[in-house]
């Protein structure tokens, strides 16, 4: 079966930093996508990052740019979301998400990890 776990959120204080962990099994990783999505209470999941297996290509949404910053390592099947200057409006239920560059593969869901950004 194909597992993806995010751990490592938290609370912390406006201006801290929290590093994002993706643990994936049972897929061959080199061949996903990962992303990072995140949900606020009443509001949509919306896209953070993502990056190439190869870590070639990485996206950032306009919001987290500067701020965070998305790796990889193949070998040990991870990724990784390291967030700086947190804000409070980055508090959410933070996933991760493998896509396949194959599409007629299916994807795959994280169960989520709780970031607080407070005083």
């Amino acid at each position: 079966d194909v597992q993806l776990q995010a751990s490592g959120g938290g609370l912390v204080q406006p201006g801290g930093s929290l590093r994002l962990s993706c643990a994936a099994a049972g897929l061959t990783f080199d061949e996903y996508v990962i992303s990072w999505f995140r949900q606020a209470p009443g509001k949509e999941r919306e896209g953070v990052s993502c990056i190439t297996s190869k870590g070639d290509r990485t996206y950032y949404a306009d919001s987290v740019k500067d701020r965070f910053t998305v790796s990889g390592d193949n070998a040990s099947k991870m990724a990784y979301l390291q967030m700086d200057k947190l804000k409070p409006e980055d508090t959410a239920v933070y996933y991760c998400y493998a896509k396949s560059y194959d599409s007629r593969s299916p994807s795959y869901w994280g169960q989520g990890t709780q970031v607080t950004v407070s005083s």
